[in-house]
Formats: structure tokens, sequence, C-alpha cells
């Protein structure tokens, strides 16, 4: 018997029907009944179809480099977490449909420009309606109000996704150094009860699993990065490697290393856990990483061209806001920011109550109402978290051409 297959969440877990609830019954269509599919793989099919999955590919993970093909983008970064929670969980018995789809769907409330940009947004949404901005409360945000499937009848629907992997999405923060990692016992709202990052634990082991997953699929890949970039010489990679003597220092190996140590060393009783030495071994890469790559000198000209950049954007849309006759701002907008514009226009009609809509063609939540200030802030602070970094430079090169 695997070490985990007893409370791997699977029909027989105790928890199954809260795992698996949704807001409401999925539809069905006319295939349906043509072949079965779990909770879980419904839920990852759903998130591959959606639009915030897509734009992963054109996202910064850390380095912001739309023309350089080997820079590691958001979508790698994802399918490298699915990747190795994969074989965490296949190796202890837990339910791998479930870390796969908490896998792919972990990242989808990221921003433009990686952390930065999310650093930035939350600025800016503090100052302008008291919130803080941290993309895994987004993803949450993305997966529950924002992204839109079209049904069997071509009607507009929310994801509509289950507890467990929404709650996986909003508590996977994997900055937070820990060891023995434990599901919580506690069945919460999670919109209403998350107020800060890293509050809770995640629900299920499957959770957790990909909460480690995250931290070790970005620790040696940075590294890569960085010497691609030319933040990184071959010399202090070689004094990284002498003093992290357990692993030799290259991605593949930094993956393997930590995917088998979690395996041995892991049980019920102590949770996800590394060895000693492989946690010390982990607290070393990341304080390299900080020193060397994500506090150099040579990012700093990109945080003050990403921070000009957004809030140029916020402050354009911000300006025209008008009660209910904002839409006809946004359309007057059009003679200086076509683009922009329509665009915008387009997007925030999903999501508010306005003359002229066709309410047979929707069955999502409506989620703004013009007459409040602060929920338009918020429909600029989600569009520009959804875009991805080709776009919103693209936008701000209309902003700026005359």
């Amino acid at each position: 018997m695997k070490k985990f297959e007893e409370v791997a969440m699977t029909e027989n877990n105790q928890n199954w029907k809260r795992a698996v609830k949704r807001e409401e019954e999925l539809y069905n269509s006319i295939y349906s009944n043509t072949y079965e599919r779990s909770e879980f793989d419904r839920d990852y099919t759903r998130v591959l179809h959606s639009n915030a999955y897509r734009r992963l590919k054109h996202k910064t993970q850390v380095f912001f480099a739309p023309e350089n093909d080997h820079i590691c983008t958001r979508l790698e970064h994802v399918n490298l977490v699915d990747s190795i929670s994969h074989s965490i969980a296949e190796n202890l018995g837990l339910n791998t449909e479930l870390t796969k789809a908490i896998a792919i769907s972990h990242d989808l409330g990221h921003s433009p420009f990686g952390h930065q940009g999310e650093k930035i947004l939350s600025v800016i949404s503090e100052r302008e309606y008291n919130e803080k901005f941290w993309h895994e409360k987004n993803g949450l945000h993305f997966v529950d109000d924002i992204e839109l499937l079209k049904d069997y009848d071509g009607v507009e629907r929310n994801l509509n996704l289950t507890y467990a992997v929404r709650d996986g999405i909003i508590s996977h923060c994997g900055e937070v150094d820990e060891n023995g990692l434990k599901p919580r016992k506690e069945y919460i709202d999670l919109e209403q009860e998350y107020k800060y990052l890293n509050q809770y634990a995640p629900y299920t082991w499957e959770g957790c699993v990909v909460k480690l997953a995250d931290k070790i699929s970005y620790i040696g890949r940075d590294i890569e990065d960085a010497i691609q970039m030319h933040l990184l010489t071959e010399k202090e990679v070689n004094r990284l490697d002498s003093i992290t003597s357990s692993v030799k220092i290259n991605n593949s190996n930094i993956i393997s290393y930590f995917i088998n140590d979690i395996c041995e060393n892991s049980n019920i009783d102590d949770g996800l856990k590394l060895s000693e030495e492989a946690f010390k071994t982990m607290n070393l890469i990341k304080k390299f990483n900080y020193e060397h790559i994500y506090l150099n000198e040579k990012i700093k000209p990109m945080i003050r061209y990403f921070t000009v950049l957004m809030n140029e954007l916020f402050y354009v849309l911000k300006q025209e806001y008008n009660g209910i006759n904002t839409l006809k701002n946004l359309k007057k907008m059009s003679r200086y920011y076509p683009m922009l514009s329509e665009q915008f226009s387009d997007w925030l009609k999903d999501y508010i109550k306005y003359e002229g809509r066709n309410d047979e063609n929707y069955s999502n939540k409506i989620i703004y109402d013009l007459h409040k200030p602060e929920d338009y802030y918020r429909a600029i602070i989600d569009y520009i978290s959804g875009m991805t970094d080709n776009y919103i430079v693209k936008v701000y090169k209309e902003i700026i051409s005359f």
C-alpha cells in the first residue's frame, strides 16, 4: 500500500462530498453520457479551455523576455508544477487527477510581469479601494467570477469548479518556508474567510503536494533563466554548488532530488516533509536566488518601466468613469484609443447590467455595479491582471502614440 492512499481524496474519503461540491450542478450536453469523467478531470478540461489558461504562455514567470523562446513563461511553470506534483502524488498514492487540476489552474490569477506586476497592482488597489491584490485570491476570483465558457446552447457560464480545486488555487502559496505540511480540517467559505496570503493550509493532501511542487518547480529553473539572461556567472553558480553538496546545481537534478526526498521522508503523521539536509539545501538555494536574481540591480529598470506602464493604463481607464454613463464615455474614448476602448468595453459588458444586454446569452454572475466607483476600479484591476505581457505593452504603446 502506498503511504498516503488511505487519505487520498477519493470517494472513500470522508470529505469527498465537500471536496467535489460545486456552486451549482454542471450543465449537461448531448455528449454527457458518451463517456465517464471524474469531477476533477472535468475541472481540468474546463480550465484547459479557458482564456486565462491560454494567456499564461505570454505571461512573465520571473524575467520579462517576450522575444526569447527559452525563458520560462508562466505556462511552462504550471506544466512543471503539474509534472512534479503528479510524480509525488503517484508515488504516495494520492489522487493525481486532483493534483493535475490544481496545478494547471493555480496561477490563473497572476498579473502580467510576474510578482513585480502583482506588487504594482496591489499598490494601486490599496490606494483606490483599500484592498490588497494577491494572485492566489485573484485566481479564485477568476475561476469563480471572471472566466466564462459557453454551454451546449452557446450561453456564457462561469467555470463552476469543485471546492477542492478552488481551495488548491487560493492555498497554493509556495513562498513560505515550512516543513511537515498537512491539510487543514476546517471546511471554510474560501471567498469570505480568506483574508490574507497563506492564512490557511490547503484542505486536501493533494493541495499540499501542489504547494510544495510550486516551490520545487521554480528554484532551479530560475537559475537557468538567470544564466541565460547573464545575471549569473559560472563562478557564482559554482559557488552555490560548493555549499549545496547534496545536489549538483541544474534544474533536472534539483527536481529529482527534492521529489525523491519528499517521497522518502513524508508520512501521514509528520506530513509532507523534506529531510533536514534537503530542507537546508532548499533554503540555501532560495537565499542564493533572492540575493543574486530577484533583488539584482539589473531587474530594477524593468520594475520602473512596469510601474509607469500599469499606473498609466489604470489612470486612463479611471478617467472615463461616469456612473451608468461610463460605457458612453468609453465609446467616446475610441477616438484616441480605439483598441483599448473597444476591447475593455466588450470585456466589461460581460459582467454588468446595461441597456441593450441580451440576458438570453448569459448565465454568469453580474459582479460590477457602475453606480459604485470602487466596482469600476476593481473592474480595471481585474482587466489589467488578466492581460499578457505582450498585450499590455501593445496597449501602452497605443496610449502614448499620436
